[in-house]
């Protein structure tokens, strides 16, 4: 009898989980997981509450558990210690992180660069069995580049430092109404810093065309090409290949900044489930 898998892509705003078996496929949608800020214990309660219910009576013989945060090993550890206790049942279960997820999705067997562009940032160099190299990730307060949080920072600097002019720090208020003293307070004070600055950058994607706004989308994105991308030898002769929200969203601006720099773009995707579930097929 085939048995029931079920995928998750864990990311730190929201998770996919998709129950594949018997000809079917669910997908579900929870909160966002990351072992840095939810504990074993907490991200049990989530999956119980949010998930658990939407999978009715599923018996699941295997996860493949692709998350934010799990490189780390401690981290890896914490996630299968929750999972062990919400699908006891399960034969196989396989926590990795995110950016495998990322390659497998977008290369499948092949060689490649990969990146994520969401609410975080990374990339790797995959030979399409595994990755080879790895640019650092520094996390959203001293790196990401090119990410949601750096790109909200951005803009959550220009309209605190007054640099946008009086149209776009006029949309910005009718936007989000908010004020100095609770951005600082989310930034500094409350949990999940790097979810509430991601959430400025959809502000770029609603005001296109304006040059203030365009300024920060290809500085943002080119940051992350001269900090990372260009660190790969392999990327001259192997196309690089994107996911994520962000890379989405501003895909004729990678575009861009792939003619510029003369690399070859390859695919450009939001979710990667898709290519998940066909590689775990």
């Amino acid at each position: 009898m085939p048995s029931v898998k079920l995928i998750a892509d864990c990311g730190a705003t929201k998770s996919e989980w998709t129950l594949v078996g018997h000809g079917k496929i669910k997908t579900v949608i929870t909160q966002g997981i990351s072992p840095y800020f939810l504990n074993a214990d907490q991200i049990r309660e989530l999956l119980l509450k949010e998930l658990k219910p939407e999978l009715k009576k599923a018996e699941v013989d295997e996860i493949y558990y692709y998350g934010t945060g799990c490189a780390n090993p401690d981290n890896v550890t914490l996630v299968k210690k929750a999972l062990r206790k919400v699908f006891p049942e399960a034969g196989t279960l396989q926590v990795t992180h995110d950016m495998l997820a990322a390659a497998r999705a977008l290369c499948g067997d092949e060689k490649g660069v990969a990146a994520i562009l969401g609410t975080g940032s990374n990339s790797c160099f995959y030979n399409g069995k595994k990755i080879l190299k790895n640019s650092p990730g520094l996390g959203y307060v001293l790196g990401d580049e090119g990410s949601g949080a750096y790109l909200g920072k951005k803009v959550i600097q220009y309209y605190l430092y007054g640099t946008f002019d009086d149209e776009l720090r006029g949309r910005f208020d009718l936007t989000y109404m908010t004020n100095a003293a609770e951005i600082l307070e989310n930034v500094y004070k409350k949990p999940l810093p790097n979810r509430y600055l991601a959430s400025f950058a959809r502000f770029l994607a609603e005001n296109r065309n304006h040059y203030m706004i365009e300024n920060i989308i290809e500085d943002g994105l080119n940051d992350f090409f001269f900090n990372h991308l260009c660190k790969y030898r392999e990327i001259w002769s192997h196309p690089v290949n994107f996911v994520g929200s962000v890379a989405y969203g501003f895909r004729d601006v990678l575009a861009q900044l792939c003619h510029s720099y003369e690399f070859e773009l390859g695919k450009v995707i939001k979710k990667p489930m898709t290519g998940l579930i066909e590689y775990h097929s």
